[in-house]
């Protein structure tokens, strides 16, 4: 990681993309003052092959030949918690150093921990975290479910807490799968939801029950425009496909502007619903981990560059996936002026993202795909200042 802050800093790579302005070929990106001065096109890959070259006192050139030099990548929907989380890890380690530098947690702290949150994490972090706060008071500090006792699924207390942290919290999470309700009835949950959502103006980060409980379709049918499914690629216990075909109750959603986001996390992510779904042009809005303490030491690292290239195996066009990991979250967290975008006077959150040679990568089933990897080769965060 690089500190942006220093008197001038350019990076020129083989590939500039910033998809919410078209931006898509060889260029050089120049930093001052923590902030993006100007880019510029050039046209040819860079000829040098050094990575890092001191050109003066005050000026740093850096050249990335086969680099991907983007917006700096927003991650939906993980667990960036220091403590007071059962799923929490440490975003700067887990996440900033691997090319994300804006996360949202979703679901890991409800009202009655928040305050516990920014001191511990949010302050604490030099990446941009964000909270997706759980409706049930306690969010995920125990291990049985957020919602066991429905008591703790208080719309007061919630709206009161979202009101009170307006740049902190963006979202509402609400997950009524089994383990979270338990014995809890999940439509009781959701409506509590529901009316927390209109009260506070936060669309909901959603998370679906298995259908023999309750089916699908009247599930979504309740979720509004700006409301975000997560999970959408899993195969069980609940599926978007059907016979190779997406169900036409979700179409249906997407239509009314619901918006559906990957959670890949430990069970959450099947190449086969995947590619069902991309070969028919539903597209994921948006690309997300559901990293957590879980993942911590496995290999390959689970990291958002490495669900991205899985989402690009299963077929998606590298726009598209760059527009899902940096555009489209960036706007559904309402951080269109900070993030997600390469324009003058943005902040210089960056990454330069390489792409490896073919390799198999598994999803949650152990289905193998081969293709080409992603790997995080330079980040820069406006919070970094070492």
């Amino acid at each position: 990681m690089n500190n942006v802050r220093q008197q001038g800093l350019s990076i020129t790579a083989g590939r500039v993309v910033c998809a919410a302005s078209g931006i898509d070929g060889p260029g050089t990106v120049i930093v001052r003052d923590g902030a993006v001065a100007s880019i510029e096109s050039t046209s040819a890959h860079p000829a040098d092959p050094s990575l890092t070259k001191q050109t003066s006192s005050s000026e740093t050139n850096l050249t990335f030949p086969e680099g991907i030099l983007l917006p700096g990548l927003i991650d939906l929907h993980a667990h960036p918690v220091k403590r007071g989380s059962v799923f929490g890890t440490d975003p700067d380690s887990t996440m900033l150093a691997r090319g994300t530098t804006t996360v949202q947690s979703q679901g890991d702290v409800g009202a009655d921990g928040v305050e516990d949150f920014l001191a511990s994490t949010v302050d604490a972090s030099q990446s941009r975290v964000l909270l997706a706060l759980s409706l049930s008071r306690i969010g995920e500090s125990t291990s049985d479910g957020c919602f066991a006792d429905l008591a703790h699924a208080d719309i007061d207390a919630c709206v009161a807490t979202a009101a009170k942290y307006p740049q902190l919290i963006r979202m509402l999470a609400v997950n009524v799968s089994h383990h979270a309700c338990g014995h809890t009835d999940p439509r009781e949950v959701l409506r509590r939801g529901l009316i927390a959502s209109e009260q506070s103006g936060l669309p909901l980060l959603f998370g679906m029950r298995r259908p023999e409980d309750w089916p699908l379709e009247k599930q979504l049918s309740q979720l509004r425009p700006d409301d975000v499914v997560t999970y959408c690629f899993r195969r069980e216990p609940h599926c978007i496909v059907k016979h190779g075909r997406v169900l036409p109750y979700v179409l249906d959603a997407r239509q009314r502007g619901v918006l559906f986001d990957v959670g890949h996390g430990m069970g959450s992510f099947s190449f086969e619903v995947a590619e069902a779904a991309i070969g028919a042009g539903f597209l994921p809005d948006t690309i997300s981990t559901d990293l957590q303490n879980c993942h911590t030491g496995q290999s390959p690292q689970h990291d958002l560059p490495l669900v991205m290239s899985k989402l690009s195996a299963a077929g998606m066009s590298d726009v598209d996936l760059i527009r899902a990991v940096t555009t489209t979250p960036a706007q559904v967290l309402r951080l269109e002026a900070e993030a997600g975008s390469l324009s003058v006077g943005t902040p210089a959150d960056l990454v330069v993202l390489e792409r490896q040679p073919d390799t198999d990568m598994s999803d949650v089933h152990g289905t193998i795909r081969t293709g080409s990897q992603f790997t995080t080769c330079g980040v820069w965060c406006r919070r970094s200042f070492h």
